[in-house]
């Protein structure tokens, strides 16, 4: 019995979705159910990462029918009526699902799935934006949206190239190797009854290559495999970072993604969090779709700190959750080592060096401490400012609030023969490229509301239509 005596201060409730089909049981949407809560009794704060955002405020927005936009409008509506300040703060990928042209006919369904997105958010009197309106509030002031963006440079170097021809392996095929080092024993390659054979092959193959490799070390000491790690506190500037070529050859390499977001996390006022498996859509809220499961988790272990300027006791767990992924998202945070077993994060509680290190007392923290404060607001609208514009004049990335039209995203995409993610402009001077990316701080960028607004996004058809819709919620 001493065993489930309680041990710890935290205190999880497990929520799930789930239903006949999946468990033998009545529907269950708990996981709705404790969104709805949480966001209509939050008194400062809401802040959602999600892979999705497709919610109603109601019964006039099908085929969309959870209500946790209903929830957000309660918690705004309340918060302007009290003349308090609050803030529903949401970041979400830029593109959901897959990348691609979205011009072309296979990505109907991406679109599908941006279109019940922007109809939750902006668009349509039955929005979160529209109804707020209606009662006379203006979103701007409550209601966010941003998404995560980064850039690299490719290390594809002449010599690289004769390394991949002298070894007969190629640097992709290097790369693949390193992540499948970093997963779980079954690597990407399989679950049960999966083929070590894949596996045991890519790992002959950077062996191979890196063998090749030690003897050019002398040369390539100064060519860092990334410098991605640059708009962290990486100590460096993209400035600094040498290559080994030419400048041209450096260009061709410089490269951009969004950093896709898979997280499914809400953490409001510093007090409670949810975690888990659950998308904010139909299919993970509703409970006979999806089957998910997440945690509500509140600590009792507490932290004296502020909410906007004014004495706040706050709960150790959430708040350092929100904390920690705001200062990586500004670039507050040193980057990670690619292999990272002795990361404190991957460690048991209570193990010897599982324990963050306390550096409570430094600049970065101590911004993002108030997530109400002036200071903290100014700097995250900055950077996210400053990052989209690096980001529009060097690669001009789809999708982009200057993007109204299909014949504007015509326009707007690089010359042909250029590379998606690739720089718009190769006669750039190298300095200037280098000087823009100086200026990237963190991955934070704005979320591209006004995307295709004047069009229909999502043709009905085959794929869209009545019976297929639910796919996409």
């Amino acid at each position: 019995m001493d065993k489930m005596k309680r041990q710890g201060s935290v205190t999880a409730q497990l929520v799930r979705s789930s239903a006949d089909w999946s468990h033998g049981i009545l529907t269950e949407h708990s996981i709705q159910n404790a969104y709805h809560e949480i966001i209509k009794n939050a008194q400062h704060y809401v802040y959602i990462e999600n892979q999705f955002f497709i919610t109603a405020t109601g019964e006039y927005q099908k085929p969309i029918i959870n209500t946790i936009g209903a929830a957000i409008v309660e918690a705004i509506m309340r918060a302007h009526e009290e003349g308090r300040k609050f803030r529903v703060i949401v970041l979400i990928p830029l593109v959901p699902g897959f990348a691609g042209d979205l011009r072309d006919k296979g990505a109907n369904g991406t679109r599908a799935i941006m279109d019940y997105q922007y109809k939750s958010m902006f668009r349509g009197e039955h929005s979160i934006s529209g109804r707020l309106k209606a009662r006379g509030i203006d979103p701007c002031q409550y209601l966010f949206f941003f998404s995560l963006r980064s850039y690299d440079r490719l290390n594809r170097t002449e010599r690289i190239t004769k390394k991949e021809e002298r070894t007969g392996v190629k640097y992709e095929d290097v790369q693949h190797a390193q992540a499948h080092e970093v997963m779980n024993e079954s690597g990407i390659t399989g679950g049960a009854g999966f083929d070590k054979s894949e596996g045991e092959n890519m790992k002959k193959d950077k062996e191979t290559f890196e063998e090749e490799q030690a003897e050019d070390k002398p040369h390539d000491q100064t060519a860092e495999d990334t410098i991605a790690k640059d708009a962290l506190e990486s100590g460096q500037t993209v400035s600094e970072e040498s290559f080994q070529g030419d400048g041209e050859l450096e260009k061709e390499n410089i490269i951009t993604e969004q950093c896709y977001i898979h997280a499914k996390v809400l953490i409001a006022d510093d007090k409670v969090a949810i975690i888990g498996s659950s998308n904010l859509n139909d299919r993970s809220q509703l409970g006979y779709h999806d089957s998910e499961l997440s945690i509500v988790v509140e600590d009792e272990d507490t932290i004296e700190t502020t909410m906007d300027g004014k004495p706040h006791q706050a709960s150790a767990f959430a708040a350092q959750l929100r904390r920690r992924l705001w200062r990586e998202h500004l670039g507050l945070l040193p980057p990670q080592e690619l292999d990272a077993k002795d990361d404190p994060a991957v460690k048991l509680p209570g193990a010897e060096g599982g324990e963050l290190e306390d550096d409570s007392d430094s600049d970065a923290a101590k911004l993002v401490e108030d997530p109400l404060s002036d200071e903290l607001w100014e700097t995250w609208t900055r950077q996210a400012h400053g990052n989209t514009s690096a980001f529009r004049d060097l690669f001009h990335c789809i999708p982009d609030d200057a993007v109204k039209t299909f014949e504007e995203y015509d326009e707007f995409l690089p010359r042909k023969g250029i590379k998606a993610g690739h720089l718009f402009d190769p006669e750039m001077p190298l300095e200037e490229v280098k000087r823009r990316l100086d200026s990237v701080k963190g991955h934070l960028v704005e979320f591209p509301v006004a995307f295709l607004m004047d069009e229909e996004m999502a043709e009905r058809g085959l794929d869209l239509n009545e019976i297929t819709e639910s796919i996409f919620t």
